[in-house]
């Protein structure tokens, strides 16, 4: 027996492997569901709000003509996508089309009065393309334009004074544009002994990070700290450190998103301990920024 059924999609043959489905069912000629129905739709759709819908075929039974069955059905598809619009993402080329086929159905009529819900879960969402059947896209990467950082920054002090900071402008652009994972010493950033405290003269390293998070609004980074000599680190001087450059970041107005940080101690040497001289010492006493994005 023949009946009309309409689809969002062009296609209704899905890979099976890791679409969902979903099914609701109306009383006869009707459009609307009634109010047990309704409730488990509304439960369906309070527990997908992740999720993404990829058709909604509506079905009639054999009653009625052709045309009227056509229509039906349609009206049983709008229906169920406007309650659910706004609450599940749909995929934006959905199209109504109608199609004349033979399908098998039950021979209990109230079953074949239905909307079935194609869709897929958060996990799954990575392969849409590859479980539709459609060619991957591919995202061309548009290099970066070219950042000018400044060769100095000059700051005026409270009582009037300008303080100079000389910038290093190759560790400012090798730092906009490391990639995901890649791991950056901030060279010459040193603190008072025994203190989180940066002395006067490292301070343009803090400025030089800040002005390529200003300039690089997707970068991302974790500020890891590493103390020599001690193989204990008691007073968690190398997560102070680390802290020290994030509140630093903060202040200037920095989203704390963008941010984190971490300290390591002596855990992750760059010379065996106990370091040979002060060369491996001051390798080993460290912070490093790692790209978490860009």
């Amino acid at each position: 027996m023949k009946f009309r059924f309409l689809a969002f999609f062009t296609f209704l043959m899905f890979n099976s492997y890791s679409q969902e489905v979903f099914s609701v069912y109306f009383d006869s000629n009707k459009f609307e569901l009634n109010s047990a129905e309704k409730s488990k739709f509304e439960n369906w759709v309070a527990q997908n709000k992740t999720s993404k819908i990829l058709a909604i075929n509506g079905y009639t039974d054999e009653d009625g003509t052709i045309g009227f069955n056509d229509t039906l059905a349609k009206r049983r598809v709008e229906s169920i996508f406007n309650l659910v619009k706004g609450n599940i993402k749909i995929r934006e080329d959905y199209k109504s089309i109608s199609f004349g086929e033979k399908h098998k159905h039950s021979s209990n009529k109230a079953e074949n009065r239905k909307v079935i819900i194609y869709y897929l879960l958060e996990k799954d969402l990575v392969n849409e393309n590859k479980i539709l059947g459609l060619p991957e896209e591919k995202v061309e990467e548009k290099p970066k334009p070219e950042i000018e950082y400044p060769e100095k920054l000059v700051l005026e002090n409270p009582n009037g004074t300008k303080t100079v900071y000389k910038l290093d402008r190759e560790f400012m652009k090798k730092v906009g544009k490391a990639s995901v994972g890649e791991k950056l010493k901030i060279e010459n950033l040193n603190f008072i002994i025994n203190t989180f405290a940066v002395v006067p003269e490292s301070r343009g390293k803090l400025y030089e990070l800040l002005l390529v998070l200003q300039s690089n609004p997707e970068l991302k980074i974790e500020i890891q700290g590493h103390l020599c000599c001690m193989p204990v680190d008691r007073l968690d001087l190398s997560t102070q450190r680390a802290k020290a450059v994030y509140n630093f970041l903060v202040s200037n107005e920095i989203y704390p998103g963008r941010l984190s940080y971490k300290g390591f101690g002596s855990s992750q040497p760059l010379f065996p301990l106990p370091e040979k001289n002060e060369e491996e010492r001051a390798a080993n006493r460290r912070v490093e920024i790692l790209i978490v994005s860009n």
